[in-house]
């Protein structure tokens, strides 16, 4: 039986980790019956045992085997997977498709796939506590931005440490994908008067960092329960409007190759994210941005989908 990994509120000042079962619901840390899990984060740092616990557990609810009282998904206030965690990874320029269209944005030349050069994948760190906002939840356009654009990225969980780890092996570290919203304030990647040519023109924290710039949701598949994690649909919508429509197969650099490389520069720790790239179809590729009041909805599939409404 099949279940998926959640957050959800319990009152103003308390959120507890759930599995979502069918329709329902359920407390991670009643049903379980482990000491510690009461938040996913709880959970993700003793993936070995939660992985074994909560597929058990889902299967003696589906059976009807359990005691278990749940709460209907639809009377649920969801937030995000995890509200508060460890390091965001973030792919850049990582899908094919999406280096196309920046590319003919800028007026540039086609840029050369970086694999068949040689070059490894390559990553910027996005805050995590103030970036993160759940499904449902508005999401702060920053004031000193006129073009935030959207970026819809599968994102991996990682379940357990992982340094130096092989291609071959890296998926084994991952508890589980969820959904990712890369906000993105476009007019604020640079500093003028700052030149081009200097080390200090580029201004990451401003474009990337802002508060409420990860929306994330709606919650986490287990990782077994994913047949191919790079061959999945991706679907983003502005108002009602199919802006992304791609293919995680679409990719440069796979997600066990990202966390292979990233692995030999520091240790991914449980709870981790990595936000594998975004496909074609961002506002920057036709100069249309974010303005309040606009309602961003993710999609993929087996994942589930969940919208924010930006303020």
């Amino acid at each position: 039986m099949s279940y998926k990994l959640l957050t959800y509120r319990v009152s103003a000042k308390e959120s507890r980790a759930g599995m979502l079962v069918g329709d329902t619901v359920y407390d991670v840390a009643r049903v379980t019956g482990v000491a510690g899990t009461e938040t996913v984060m709880g959970v993700l740092e003793n993936w070995r045992t939660m992985e074994k616990a909560l597929r058990e557990s889902a299967q003696r609810i589906e059976g009807g085997k359990s005691r278990a009282k749940g709460t209907k998904l639809a009377k649920t206030r969801l937030l995000a997977p995890i509200p508060q965690p460890g390091n965001l990874f973030c792919a850049g320029a990582n899908y094919s498709d999406h280096v196309a269209e920046m590319d003919r944005a800028a007026g540039n030349p086609p840029t050369p796939n970086p694999k068949t050069q040689g070059l490894k994948p390559w990553h910027f760190i996005k805050t995590g506590r103030s970036s993160i906002v759940g499904p449902g939840a508005n999401a702060r356009l920053p004031v000193y931005s006129k073009m935030v654009d959207w970026e819809i990225e599968l994102t991996a969980v990682i379940g357990r440490q992982a340094k130096n780890v092989s291609v071959d092996k890296a998926l084994s570290y991952v508890a589980g994908y969820t959904l990712a919203n890369d906000l993105s304030a476009r007019d604020a990647m640079r500093r003028p008067p700052v030149p081009e040519t200097a080390p200090f023109h580029f201004d990451w924290l401003s474009q990337k960092c802002f508060d409420d710039a990860c929306p994330l949701g709606p919650w986490i598949t287990p990782a077994r329960d994913i047949k191919n994690p790079h061959d999945m649909a991706l679907k983003l919508w502005v108002n009602d409007q199919l802006m992304q429509d791609s293919n995680t197969s679409k990719m440069i650099f796979d997600t066990a190759e990202q966390i292979a490389h990233l692995s030999t520069r520091v240790t991914l720790q449980p709870g981790d994210l990595i936000l594998t790239g975004t496909p074609a179809g961002v506002g920057m590729g036709r100069r249309v941005f974010l303005n309040k009041g606009d309602v961003v909805k993710l999609w993929a599939d087996g994942l589930g989908e969940f919208s924010n409404t930006m303020v």
